[in-house]
């Protein structure tokens, strides 16, 4: 979705172009989209590595094996999500994209209140899912 969703707003950049501007140095957004991009990169292949380790899936919608409330889990149920979100604003910091933040809203929406109440249910189903729910929030 995140994907899906960024290219929708590159498609938009390109038929109508609107840039992202700054009154700071013209490397100052690059460079903090860059910053911005990696640590949000980091946290998703980190959390997908946890469940690599663990020998559960990444996939939405297909069974877990293993609740994992280890690593960035301990901070928010969907560190994954997290990582994408600011991976996707780094990159549209970083190529001064005005479009893409606009569609993200969409992205995330779709997101939070259709893919993860999915995986949540079927969450449900781990012993102490729901002491973990009720202690870690679902974003940050």
């Amino acid at each position: 979705m995140f994907l899906l969703g960024f290219l929708v707003g590159v498609g938009l950049q390109l038929a109508v172009p609107v840039g992202l501007t700054s009154s700071s140095p013209s490397t100052v957004l690059p460079i903090g989209g860059g910053v911005v991009f990696l640590v949000g990169a980091a946290l998703s292949v980190w959390s997908w590595w946890i469940f690599l380790r663990v020998g559960t899936t990444a996939v939405p919608g297909e069974v877990s094996r293993v609740l994992v409330t280890h690593g960035p889990y301990r901070l928010t149920r969907n560190p994954m999500y997290v990582g994408l979100t600011l991976a996707y604003l780094g990159e549209a910091g970083l190529l001064l994209l005005a479009w893409p933040l606009l569609v993200l809203p969409f992205v995330l929406a779709y997101v939070n209140w259709f893919v993860i109440p999915v995986e949540e249910g079927s969450l449900s189903e781990f012993e102490g899912y729901r002491e973990y729910r009720s202690r870690v929030r679902r974003w940050i």
